[in-house]
């Protein structure tokens, strides 16, 4: 029997998930086949804004000069690596499909052209990334440490970082509360 995968959803971690690197996190799951997985924490914001980052680039802030969006800590692996999640798909170099109308993008010609005003209207930029093991994440969701669910766009882009935990949890139809943190087969 083939694995499941699940790619385009949202990882919730479990309440007693006492990793720092993903306690209370929420993980956009980008990827996910035989060979691993591959995800963006979505609700860490650092204190890095976008425009100083793109600054630092060597490009100017142009169309993005007053914006004051937060750049987000995607996870531990890589994190001088950049990665934009944005809706409206583009023709640039190095872009994704994660689902309808879901993109993951990761070279810089996406970042020039947000300074334009040419770029994606709605977006996540993220550094670093989340990464599994062959097998490394089903381990865990087996040992009741994530918790999966769709995808929500309006949680992604629209809900405030601090809230968007809990309201992926609501996803899911139960009270987090009440969730146990110890595996169990009936």
């Amino acid at each position: 029997m083939e694995a499941p995968y699940f790619s385009n959803q949202f990882l919730v971690a479990m309440p007693g998930l006492d990793d720092e690197n993903f306690n209370h996190s929420v993980t956009l799951l980008c990827e996910h086949n035989d060979e691993g997985a591959l995800g963006l924490i979505v609700n860490r914001p650092t204190e890095l804004k976008l425009r100083d980052m793109i600054s630092h680039m060597g490009l100017e802030a142009g169309a993005l000069s007053g914006v004051d969006t937060q750049v987000f800590w995607g996870g531990p692996v890589q994190p001088e690596r950049g990665f934009v999640v944005h809706r409206q798909p583009g023709a640039w170099e190095s872009s994704m499909r994660i689902a309808e109308d879901l993109y993951i993008t990761t070279s810089r010609d996406i970042l020039k052209a947000m300074t334009e005003g040419n770029g994606p209207s709605e977006f996540i930029v993220a550094l670093g990334y989340a990464g599994w093991d062959a097998g490394q994440l089903e381990e865990e969701i087996l040992g009741n440490a994530w918790l999966n669910t769709p995808v929500d766009k309006a949680i992604l882009f629209h809900t405030p970082a601090v809230d968007r935990w809990l309201a992926a949890t609501r996803l899911l139809g139960v009270d987090v509360t009440q969730l146990s943190d110890q595996a169990g087969h009936a």
